[in-house]
């Protein structure tokens, strides 16, 4: 018995390319490529030997090279402050839904909510050509020079959920005001009184939309604006809802009810007040934001604002898709806000 392998007849066969096709049918690539794309001017007889042939030395078209001579990818970025979250997750899903029909790839970055690795990822995004960006800034995005630069490279980009001040491009958003007031005109109509807010980072657009909408609401039906009832979380997960609640809980006149910037820090706030023996609702109502699926599973259950989250990654993906597609010449700029829902559950008094 030979010991030995023959190394070449287990090397790997090399790919079947166009110019192997030619080679052996005796005609040249550019006939062989029109073949296969069922040019008119190509023979019936010669289209289906090289069709046979083909099949035959399982060819398979080169993508990437495609790809280069239209000048395109098929490859849009998307990026995110994170993706663990149902939110973002919800987003990414309706962007896949409506990309993949078209035969669109979308690689996905997540900024961990940091500037420098958002303008990180915008770079190397850029550097392998993806034909577009679906952009949810990061809440340290306060400079905007690597959306800016996209936008002097005529590099379609749609910013969706966070507005971007000073970047003139397509943009999506949930009319997080309207949403707001709805959930502290809410537990005002339900009789509380002392309504204190958890707030998000104000530097950002969504977070700065909830606060002025809580306090508008306060002003219009005549209730006093308390500093000490407005605390920052330093995050949107259920451990940034303790030290808030807990700093709330402490003061000496304490809240009635609490207007929380989403539903993560809102079940970390339920948790604390559970805890310290409080009732909710029945002491203290608790109104968060998003909707979280977990949400309605929390005992009681999380009285909530819904935000159509698949839909604005959707219409985002629609938006940049045209862009795209149109390679520029659609005039104007498209500013599309959708529209949130109060969903009223066992956190909050009854009517």
């Amino acid at each position: 018995m030979n010991r030995f392998w023959n190394f070449n007849s287990h090397m790997r066969k090399s790919r079947t390319t166009i110019t192997d096709i030619a080679r052996e049918l005796g005609i040249s690539p550019s006939t062989v490529s029109r073949a296969l794309n069922n040019h008119p001017a190509i023979s019936d007889r010669t289209r289906k030997a090289v069709v046979k042939l083909a099949r035959k030395r399982n060819y398979q078209p080169n993508l990437q090279a495609l790809n280069l001579l239209q000048k395109k990818t098929n490859t849009i970025g998307v990026i995110v402050p994170e993706i663990t979250s149902y939110f973002f997750s919800s987003i990414i899903n309706g962007i896949q839904d409506l990309v993949n029909p078209l035969g669109v790839n979308m690689i996905i970055g997540q900024s961990n909510e940091s500037y420098e690795e958002e303008k990180r990822i915008v770079q190397s995004f850029t550097a392998i050509n993806v034909d577009g960006f679906l952009i949810s800034p990061s809440s340290e995005s306060k400079k905007t020079d690597h959306l800016a630069l996209l936008e002097a490279n005529q590099i379609p980009l749609v910013i969706f959920d966070r507005d971007c001040l000073g970047i003139e491009v397509d943009k999506v958003f949930v009319d997080e005001y309207s949403g707001a007031f709805q959930a502290v005109e809410y537990l005002i109509e339900s009789g509380c009184r002392r309504i204190a807010h958890i707030a998000g980072s104000q530097t950002l657009s969504t977070a700065r939309h909830r606060k002025k909408a809580y306090q508008d609401a306060l002003k219009r039906h005549h209730l006093p604006l308390r500093d000490e009832y407005v605390v920052e979380a330093r995050g949107f997960m259920p451990e940034h809802g303790i030290e808030p609640i807990k700093k709330l809980l402490n003061l000496k006149e304490r809240p009635d009810a609490v207007f929380v910037i989403n539903d993560g820090v809102a079940m970390g706030a339920m948790s604390v007040i559970k805890d310290a023996g409080i009732q909710i609702p029945g002491e203290i109502s608790i109104i968060g934001f998003d909707d979280d699926p977990h949400s309605s599973y929390f005992k009681p259950s999380l009285t909530t604002v819904w935000q159509p989250t698949y839909e604005m990654g959707m219409l985002s993906a629609r938006i940049l898709m045209k862009r795209i597609q149109s390679k520029g010449v659609i005039p104007g700029l498209r500013a599309e806000t959708l529209h949130p829902e109060l969903v009223v559950r066992g956190s909050s008094r009854q009517l």
